[in-house]
């Protein structure tokens, strides 16, 4: 838990979880949420939310993951004077110049690489920035968008009209990514945004290890009917439970109210920003000091070194004045247009009865695995959440039956995870 979010937790919800899957023996994914620190901060720079999926053999994509999402941040907010949009996409490029160095200077680390996708809730809107295919998406009003483009093989060919959106033939590798942060010295980073918030507006970033077992609008549907701890905690149980193939990290991110930071901050609600560029004490100085010149040279009918003085003073107010417009538009014109193209792709993700009975098979074979494999469950405690859950079903009341089911399935998974704990 980012050590800011007591002081956005009653505008900001999130919640992070990273897992290692079924069939991995280590997790080469990674993630980092740093909220603002204030007012002031969030203003500058937002809250920023990463996720990273490393590739490469040994530890190197361990490594990978990681050095980026420690060099994103760092670099993004030592960035000050840059706007947000380039700060963000240079960022992404440091990250990706340290880890190409640092492959190719050991050799088992040579290659390595990570995709990223790195979040940013700033008072214009999401930003977001991401080179491969780890995704961030928006939930609103039931409509699930995904705001990154999958830089995939399949995804570049269907883009490309080679290959229709939603129809893949086996032949075409469904694992392989276009574009990485590391193997390369130049890594093509997309930006994405401002996408304008309301409350409301819930987020998700996450790893392929979810979003390939599990699909788009399961995913929407269960961060639209559960909080974000307990959806993030359903998400991951999902994918493990068909199959857990891969790492898998979720972040989901729910904006619940205007930002407004606690705890002593100002509670103002923030809006667009308008900081000014800092202004350098000297020039102020050159100012003051040409027009004394100006006034005391005409005082003693010093003609030329008073029109010397006046020409001073007028350059480098003009410089201030230049100084000042620029840093007006660093800080709002970025926004005036928005990047990239997304949402690339829509789903409509309202709870009904088909998804509901999707959930209900699911509990109801991982019941009877439990049973068969005789697994010790507190089968009392279970057996209460499905009756309820049969109930909200019963009565159409599909948004219960959602988190009612999800809690079932994340009961037996803790209770199983318990178990496999005591017997290690």
């Amino acid at each position: 838990m980012d050590q800011n979010a007591e002081r956005w937790k009653h505008c900001l919800e999130y919640a992070a979880l990273s897992d290692v899957g079924l069939r991995r023996s280590n997790n080469q994914d990674a993630m980092v949420v740093a909220l603002a620190s204030g007012r002031q901060a969030w203003e500058r720079r937002g809250h920023l939310f990463v996720v990273a999926d490393g590739m490469g053999a040994h530890a190197a994509g361990e490594l990978a993951s990681r050095m980026a999402v420690e060099a994103i941040p760092l670099v993004y907010q030592k960035l000050a004077g840059l706007d947000p949009a380039r700060a963000l996409h240079q960022a992404m490029t440091a990250a990706n110049e340290q880890i190409f160095e640092r492959g190719q200077a050991v050799d088992d680390f040579r290659g390595m690489g990570t995709t990223a996708s790195a979040m940013v809730l700033l008072p214009q809107g999401a930003l977001v920035a991401h080179c491969g295919d780890s995704r961030v998406y928006r939930l609103r009003d039931g409509r699930f968008e995904q705001l990154t483009f999958d830089h995939s093989l399949v995804w570049e060919m269907s883009a490309a009209g080679r290959i229709p959106e939603n129809e893949v033939p086996d032949y075409v590798p469904k694992n392989i990514i276009t574009r990485s942060l590391g193997p390369s010295d130049n890594a093509e980073i997309d930006l994405e945004g401002p996408f304008p918030l309301q409350a409301g507006d819930t987020f998700l970033l996450c790893t392929d290890g979810l979003s390939g077992p599990v699909r788009d609008e399961e995913m929407g549907t269960i961060i639209a009917c559960l909080p974000p701890d307990n959806a993030v905690r359903a998400l991951v149980d999902l994918a493990n439970l068909r199959g857990g193939p891969d790492n898998i990290t979720v972040i989901v991110a729910r904006v619940t109210a205007p930002q407004t930071a606690g705890n002593g901050a100002s509670n103002e609600p923030v809006g667009r920003t308008d900081a000014v560029r800092p202004i350098p004490p000297l020039l102020w100085s050159f100012v003051v000091a040409s027009g004394l010149i100006a006034l005391g040279a005409s005082a003693m009918g010093r003609w030329t070194a008073a029109m010397l003085g006046l020409i001073g003073a007028l350059v480098f107010g003009l410089i201030l004045f230049l100084r000042r417009s620029a840093g007006n538009a660093t800080n709002d014109d970025w926004a005036a247009q928005p990047l990239g193209k997304g949402p690339h792709r829509t789903y409509n993700c309202r709870p009904d009865s088909e998804f509901v009975d999707r959930l209900a098979r699911t509990v109801g074979q991982l019941r009877d695995a439990a049973t068969n494999e005789d697994w010790e469950i507190d089968w009392h405690h279970f057996n209460q959440i499905q009756a309820d859950a049969d109930a909200a079903t019963f009565n159409a009341k599909y948004s219960a039956a959602v988190r009612l089911y999800c809690h079932a399935l994340s009961f037996m998974m803790g209770e199983l995870r318990a178990q496999q704990s005591d017997n290690r």
